[in-house]
């Protein structure tokens, strides 16, 4: 009797994909780049208040352990950074 191989393009027999053997998948180490991903986030917190602001929106917010809506007016944009 003759062994036959199945080509399976890539998927389990659950049609699930497969990782593909021989490589290795990059990891990050996220300690090392967590200021750099706080100061990313920051960064994008102002942009999207100075939006707000600059279009007269108000944004959610938390004040004393509790979601406010804080108006346009009062929207704080700190120049640090």
């Amino acid at each position: 009797m003759r062994k036959t191989t199945r080509k399976t393009s890539g998927r389990s027999s659950n049609g699930t994909r497969r990782p593909r053997q021989g490589k290795t998948l990059r990891k990050f180490d996220l300690v090392e780049q967590a200021n750099e991903i706080e100061h990313l986030l920051q960064r994008a917190v102002k942009h999207e208040l100075s939006i707000h602001k600059r279009l007269g929106n108000p944004v959610a917010g938390w004040r004393d352990g509790k979601v406010v809506i804080i108006p346009p007016d009062e929207i704080t944009i700190s120049a640090e950074g």
